[in-house]
């Protein structure tokens, strides 16, 4: 789901900034509508392959409910790999490249690698210490513990390059922490609006740069008509994961009212525009209030 991309002269001027040293040129491409947006659910039944073959079929994906990314594939090996019908774990910071046309995530890994793993129980909570125990035996950096996305950064191959110091070193969380959801447990959450249940979540949009949930699709069939709309997870003012509930402060007159999406449509900018303004949100997008906030927080400081 490509996104229609702004207007040449922004791109330009988005380039100058970073050329300027003023905002990476990878977050500025982010920015301006150049990555790819994806359902989740797609994603189910891709092949992830490793440098020497075929390690299996991608059959769930974890979620950290804390940031709202894409942690893990799980992954059921097969072929050459069997494993016994075991289930592998597999991070976005192996990702090398992902063919969407044949439905492959190509990985910076070997089979034997994959093969000699720890073994984590994936249809059980996944804690800190099973993630440690993960990050080391890949030699990779925890992405926990630092104010970016994956890290001190917003892009998990980073976390390639600073290998194992902090993955040994790790005191700062609670190893028996567990923050990683299933998206398929998290699809059927009922979704509460300040009035009423509005839907339930069908689905996930993700960014294909920085595995960032942008959005849940919220299905309000049992509702509305069935009709889907996209809400930002971050929107939310609680989560009650004991509940299987999605808390959001808007009206069920709001969401009927919201641009419609049948997932069938690219997601242009312009929508996103028309669905950040229909809701009187800030746009992720925005560089320059952005940098000003930054700005002003340092003047504050100084």
């Amino acid at each position: 789901m490509l996104r229609k991309p702004y207007a040449i002269e922004s791109i330009v001027a988005a380039v100058v900034d970073a050329v300027a040293g003023e905002v990476p040129l990878a977050r500025i491409m982010h920015n301006v509508g150049l990555t790819m947006l994806q359902s989740l659910k797609n994603l189910e039944g891709y092949t992830a392959g490793a440098v020497d073959g075929d390690i299996g079929i991608v059959v769930d994906v974890l979620l950290d409910d804390e940031r709202w990314i894409v942690r893990y594939l799980v992954v059921q090996a097969g072929g050459a790999l069997i494993l016994d019908g075991r289930r592998v774990l597999i991070s976005p910071i192996s990702f090398r490249n992902v063919d969407w046309k044949t439905r492959r995530f190509h990985l910076s890994l070997t089979m034997d690698k994959v093969k000699n793993s720890p073994s984590i129980a994936t249809d059980k909570p996944v804690s800190r210490q099973h993630e440690s125990a993960f990050s080391f035996y890949y030699d990779y950096s925890n992405y926990w513990g630092a104010s970016g996305l994956w890290g001190a950064g917003a892009y998990p191959p980073l976390l390639a390059s600073n290998r194992r110091s902090d993955a040994l070193a790790d005191r700062s969380h609670h190893l028996s922490d567990v923050h990683l959801r299933s998206a398929i447990e998290v699809r059927g959450y009922h979704i509460n609006g300040a009035d009423g249940i509005i839907g339930h979540v069908d689905d996930f949009v993700v960014d294909d740069e920085t595995w960032e949930v942008r959005y849940l699709v919220i299905d309000t069939r049992n509702w509305w008509f069935g009709k889907k709309v996209l809400v930002d997870p971050r929107w939310a003012s609680s989560v009650s994961w004991e509940k299987s509930q999605v808390h959001v402060d808007m009206s069920r007159k709001n969401i009927k009212n919201s641009p419609e999406w049948n997932g069938k449509t690219p997601i242009s900018r312009e929508y996103e525009a028309r669905l950040f303004d229909h809701y009187g949100r800030h746009a992720y997008w925005d560089i320059a209030p952005r940098k000003a906030t930054l700005d002003n927080h340092v003047n504050k400081a100084t």
